[in-house]
């Protein structure tokens, strides 16, 4: 029983890190709640199943279509939206309004065209899992821990070594300098959108491989993201590892408990007790005003 409570906190934490990692590069660089980025994660899916069970593609053809339509759907809302938006130099209450307008939208959209029912993008014979020392794990399950621990790397070496991934870092610390430094932040949030949405698309697929999908399927998952952002600090990649691992485990354990009603009561109340005794969450540092 234990040995299966560790492998379903293991790959809940996957799945949580790889949204959490893709809200905190749009979030460190636009610094407000993407809401919308609920059904950017919800469009990976619904895209994997119009190419594959709708139009007939191969599975291995519609997962990559997929991912390049829900990053190009974020960088879509960023361009004809957001950037609209700070030209107009709007609030941040109206960015989070806009945002949450954006995901009402989309999602019935969603909703209206597929149907609010469970849909599925997997096929053949569902087969019982790989038996590790008395616990069942599928073959996409795998795939999705390896999958975040992949992209972990590939995003802490992209932020570190590439030009434009420096450029996030230095947008996120200080727009307005980084404007003066002669950085084209506009570019550079472009840039976070598309990978940000990229990532959170392929997140929602593996989602989908592994339970199936609803049009609301996003928002939870959002929160969650969101929660182990917080926990384990805004820009720090291991810290949002940490956070997302914590927070994984102490919804699986914490369900084995007491009851699955309580699983986002306990993420919550993780949630407040950092809010209150260590708010730049595990590794997070206090922001310093730069004046000039």
């Amino acid at each position: 029983m234990l040995h299966q409570l560790f492998i379903n906190s293991l790959i809940s934490s996957c799945i949580f890190i790889i949204i959490a990692i893709s809200f905190s590069i749009i979030y460190s660089t636009t610094r407000f709640l993407h809401f919308a980025h609920a059904v950017v994660f919800t469009s990976g899916a619904y895209f994997t199943f119009l190419f594959h069970k709708l139009f007939g593609f191969s599975i291995y053809f519609s997962l990559p279509l997929a991912i390049i339509f829900s990053l190009l759907l974020g960088c879509l809302i960023e361009k004809s939206i957001y950037k609209q938006l700070r030209k107009k130099q709007a609030s941040s209450i109206i960015f989070l309004l806009s945002s949450l307008g954006i995901y009402i939208l989309l999602q019935n959209l969603i909703s209206m065209l597929f149907g609010d029912d469970t849909k599925s993008i997997r096929s053949g014979v569902v087969k019982e899992g790989i038996n590790i020392f008395g616990a069942r794990i599928t073959p996409i399950q795998i795939t999705i821990i390896i999958t975040s621990i992949i992209l972990t790397i590939l995003v802490i070496l992209f932020l570190k070594k590439t030009k434009i991934g420096k450029a996030m870092q230095a947008v996120a610390n200080d727009s307005e300098l980084a404007n003066i430094s002669g950085i084209n932040s506009d570019r550079v949030i472009l840039s976070a959108f598309a990978i940000g949405s990229g990532l959170a698309g392929l997140a929602g697929i593996l989602v989908a491989l592994d339970v199936d999908m609803t049009p609301t399927m996003g928002m939870n998952a959002l929160m969650m993201g969101v929660v182990a952002v917080i926990i384990g600090g805004v820009n720090s990649i291991p810290g949002i590892v940490c956070g997302a691992l914590l927070l994984g485990f102490a919804q699986n354990f914490g369900v084995w408990y007491i009851s699955s009603q309580w699983q986002n009561a306990i993420a919550f109340g993780i949630l407040l007790i950092f809010l209150l005794f260590c708010p730049q969450g595990f590794f997070g540092k206090k922001v310093r005003k730069v004046s000039i």
